[in-house]
């Protein structure tokens, strides 16, 4: 289902199924004439492409026939979920083939963070047709007004007052939640010996959900499914912590979602989350990656899940300057940034074709990340 606004537009596909080794999500055939016919009949400026699959290809076609620019976001790191699934080098060096195959012909390629901007690089794309979107969320929907420890009598099995560190996002291999089963029931045990209950609350679905529910069956871990809109909300901010191992992450929406939510995180040093965490203030950035393996890196994530949930004052603490921080995360401010590059690219095709835009251009691509964080909604 999708919401009925005069903007959106849900097509049927022609065909669907299942991703191998990835039920929750459906491969699907798009529907190419009706699709086509929709885009000649609107005739867009600019194509902006989310997804590196058929529905991109439907739009990257479009964009040729029409004759105008194409951008879009390298919003998931398919080659490393890839890895991750299905171990295979030779899959995963077909994957990045391919990523480098549909993006390379893109005006604009706009990465969730910094730290995939160096990554499409290697990947082997143009660096000056990369663009770092400066991160935003909504910050009146994930807010710490929503808690209400009250509403947990609503989820059988958990308890109203115990300490709740949380998870949301898929429940899969590629999240690195192996890490956090092996360490939550340690921390956890560490937590009762300093006298307090504890639970960890999991939201979303996900291949690895079985196995996950199996092995903390007995150390106080509720799986939740999917949760949407104002529960959602309300479940972020009646938690008292947030734990996002992930390595192979773009950027961590559910990161800055937390934080506005008041809620201190716990992330991994790989991947993009790390740069919305204040090491030390409003969270923990801890290593995500080990030669060692999982086990070395189960003691530094063991000790800081123990750290937050024994220690009341210092999540408090940590929470208001999560909160506080995310208010220059605006999603104004990141729509408006998102909108001037679209705007260039449409001035840049005009100049191409001989054309001279009217106004002056307002887009500044190498703009420091800290120069866009502290514009204000007044200038936008």
């Amino acid at each position: 289902d999708v919401p009925d606004l005069p903007n959106i537009h849900n097509f049927n596909p022609a065909f669907a199924t299942s991703i191998p080794r990835y039920d929750n999500l459906d491969v699907v055939l798009p529907p190419l004439v009706p699709m086509l016919r929709h885009l000649d009949k609107h005739q867009p400026d600019c194509i902006h492409i989310s997804t590196p699959g058929p529905v991109g290809l439907v739009g990257y076609v479009a964009a040729k026939m029409l004759r105008v620019p194409v951008l879009g976001v390298y919003h998931t790191d398919f080659p490393a979920y890839v890895d991750h699934l299905f171990e295979d080098h030779a899959f995963t060096s077909m994957c990045r083939g391919f990523m480098r195959f549909f993006y390379s012909p893109f005006h604009s390629i706009f990465t969730r963070s910094d730290d995939y901007v160096a990554a499409l690089e290697r990947l082997g794309l143009p660096r000056e047709r990369t663009v770092s979107l400066m991160p935003g969320f909504d910050t009146t929907v994930f807010d710490r007004r929503f808690r209400d420890v009250d509403a947990w009598s609503e989820y059988p099995g958990v308890m109203r007052d115990s300490v709740k560190a949380l998870y949301v996002g898929r429940v899969s291999i590629e999240k690195n939640l192996p890490l956090l089963t092996g360490a939550w029931p340690e921390a956890r045990q560490r937590a009762k010996e300093a006298g307090v209950d504890a639970e960890l609350i999991i939201v979303g679905d996900g291949p690895y959900r079985k196995k996950m529910e199996g092995e903390l069956k007995k150390h106080g871990a509720h799986f939740l499914g999917f949760r949407h809109g104002e529960e959602l909300s309300r479940i972020y901010a009646s938690c008292d912590m947030f734990v996002f191992p992930s390595t192979t992450d773009t950027l961590g929406q559910v990161v800055m979602e937390s934080q506005g939510s008041a809620l201190p995180v716990l992330v991994s040093d790989v991947g993009g989350p790390k740069e919305v965490v204040r090491h030390g203030e409003t969270g923990f950035v801890l290593p995500g990656e080990s030669d060692q393996g999982t086990a070395a890196l189960r003691g530094p994530w063991t000790d800081h899940i123990a750290l937050l949930l024994s220690d009341h004052d210092k999540r408090r603490t940590m929470g208001d300057a999560a909160h506080a921080f995310m208010q220059t995360y605006s999603i104004r401010n990141s729509f408006e940034h998102f909108w001037d590059v679209h705007v260039q690219a449409w001035h840049e095709h005009l100049v191409a074709r001989g054309i001279e835009p009217k106004g002056p251009e307002q887009v500044h691509r190498t703009r420091p990340r800290a120069d866009r964080a502290e514009q204000t909604e007044a200038t936008v």
